[in-house]
């Protein structure tokens, strides 16, 4: 199945449920889940300092560094797995991407608030291409400014394979996020692909 348009007004959000075939999917979370060197950061929340609550790597070419609530990520080298994985993404994307933010999901209680990917290094549209390996997981959307952009927020499960695709104004009118979730879940791999403005 090919990205089909999710319809929301000053947004462009695509989706495939089927982007990587069950066994592939399967396959490349085991692989990703043992060998990539998984960080458990400290972020900075309204002055306060909290470990995130979720596992984070962040990977990419040289140069393409990237800051958030605090942080500032040096990209590691890109492994095999991501290699072939990037050149996946962006042919379904049409559109070159140089580093990846990998999330790890342990459980049900691992989350993530309410934020939108519009630091600078992104550029003012950036498009951001998001895998999902692992447990489903409800994405959830919903407008910065319901004045300005009147529509309820959006609930979408995230499956195993899935690929989905927020590009031109969304990160302008929509915030994004991942609650947490009471009842028993596995983990969740998601690994977001971006362009990052290299200086």
């Amino acid at each position: 199945m090919a990205l089909l348009p999710i319809r929301l007004p000053a947004a462009e959000v695509l989706f495939d449920p089927d982007f990587l075939a069950p066994p592939a999917a399967a396959a490349l979370l085991t692989e990703l889940t043992a060998t990539i060197p998984w960080r458990h950061e400290a972020i900075r929340i309204f002055g306060r300092e909290l470990l995130q609550p979720r596992l984070t790597a962040w990977h990419g070419d040289s140069g393409a560094s990237y800051q958030y609530s605090g942080l500032q990520l040096q990209p590691q080298p890109w492994t095999p797995a991501l290699l072939s994985l990037r050149q996946q993404v962006e042919a379904a994307a049409g559109t070159a991407f140089n580093s990846v933010l990998l999330n790890l999901y342990r459980t049900g209680q691992d989350s993530m608030g309410w934020h939108a990917d519009d630091e600078p290094e992104l550029g003012s549209e950036p498009v951001i291409a998001s895998v999902t390996l692992g447990a489903t997981r409800t994405f959830r959307l919903k407008p910065r400014n319901p004045h300005h952009t009147p529509h309820a927020p959006l609930s979408l499960p995230l499956t195993a394979g899935s690929l989905l695709l927020m590009r031109g104004p969304t990160q302008q009118h929509w915030l994004h996020a991942l609650p947490k979730t009471t009842r028993p879940v596995g983990p969740r791999l998601n690994l977001t692909f971006r362009q990052v403005i290299v200086q």
